[in-house]
């Protein structure tokens, strides 16, 4: 997989993923809400740039995912699942990703995008050391 690929499923999945969760599958056929949230709005334009390059057997195979990952409680189940249907449709669309890119707004210079996701997840762009989970001691230096 390309990195262009890699980098616009990192931008644009946070914003597929909160679209989906506020929307659920509403969020194909949708007119989007003036008061919508902006990364919502970002998420809900994205899966229709997807939709509209799809015929009719695309278009209710995105339905059906979109539809699953609405009612997945498990949000990192959703996430993933989410961005491999971004990696799929933009691997096989050189078209899309071009539109893609251009939806996204450009990371300003020297920007570093970190994403975390799910129940008690952390994100860090520098860390020394970083433990996650219930009743772990760390040593003391």
């Amino acid at each position: 997989m390309g990195a262009e690929i890699v980098q616009l499923v990192g931008q644009a999945g946070p914003a597929v993923t909160a679209a989906v969760g506020a929307y659920g599958a509403a969020v194909l056929t949708r007119a989007q809400d003036a008061a919508a949230d902006a990364t919502v709005g970002l998420g809900q334009r994205i899966l229709q740039l997807v939709w509209r390059r799809r015929d009719e057997a695309g278009q209710a195979e995105l339905e059906r995912v979109v539809g699953e990952a609405a009612d997945e409680q498990d949000a990192a189940y959703s996430t993933a699942v989410l961005s491999r249907l971004l990696r799929q449709a933009l691997q096989n669309d050189p078209v899309l990703r071009e539109e893609l890119a251009a939806a996204l707004p450009a990371p300003a210079p020297g920007t570093v995008n970190i994403t975390a996701s799910g129940e008690r997840s952390i994100a860090a762009q520098h860390i020394g050391t970083a433990i996650t989970g219930d009743g772990h001691t760390a040593p003391r230096p």
